[in-house]
């Protein structure tokens, strides 16, 4: 089955960023509870790459694939969920990076790295770490998970915040966030 990456998010209303990201049919990972579990020898690089056995993988469905299956669990253990295992994943900083971003009608919507969109705000808090010289922004996705926000994409959120006000926060969905750690 072919794969077709939803278009530019620059382009969408919110209505058709909310039906993007609707649309997107995930396996339900919070309902299985595998009894087998084990070490997948896969990594999640803090630049976003996937790597088994030390080889990166370079085929992006693979990717996608595997990326619906990941759950955190309350310790920060990265866990891959099948309905008959769970395995192990180490990863670096965040399971997924933030590539894009755009604001529309009172919502920030995010591009990851693996073609999702997710829609800020109370459900997908953004989270601020690091220190005030320099931030790191985080998104919370699913299941525990978050993607880290890219340079280019944290200096988007950077710029809409300075229009919103004179303090670095930003309002989606009603939720508003601090982008300074404190």
């Amino acid at each position: 089955m072919p794969y077709d990456p939803p278009p530019e998010i620059a382009a969408l209303s919110l209505a058709e960023l909310a039906e993007a990201v609707a649309a997107r049919k995930l396996p339900p990972v919070e309902q299985w509870s595998p009894s087998v579990s084990g070490d997948s020898h896969m990594r999640i690089a803090a630049d976003g790459r996937w790597f088994h056995d030390g080889g990166e993988i370079r085929r992006p469905a693979m990717v996608r694939a595997f990326a619906s299956l990941l759950s955190r669990a309350g310790d920060g253990q990265h866990w891959l969920v099948t309905p008959t295992q769970k395995l192990t994943i180490a990863v670096e900083d965040a399971a997924f990076i933030a590539t894009d971003l755009v604001e529309r009608d009172g919502a920030l919507a995010f591009r990851l790295n693996t073609d999702e969109i997710v829609l800020a705000g109370p459900e997908h808090p953004l989270r601020a770490a690091g220190d005030p010289d320099l931030p790191a922004i985080y998104l919370a996705v699913r299941q525990g998970c978050e993607a880290r926000l890219n340079r280019s994409t944290w200096l988007q959120l950077a710029d809409i915040a300075l229009a919103q006000g004179e303090d670095l926060r930003v309002t989606s969905q009603g939720a508003t966030f601090d982008l300074v750690p404190e």
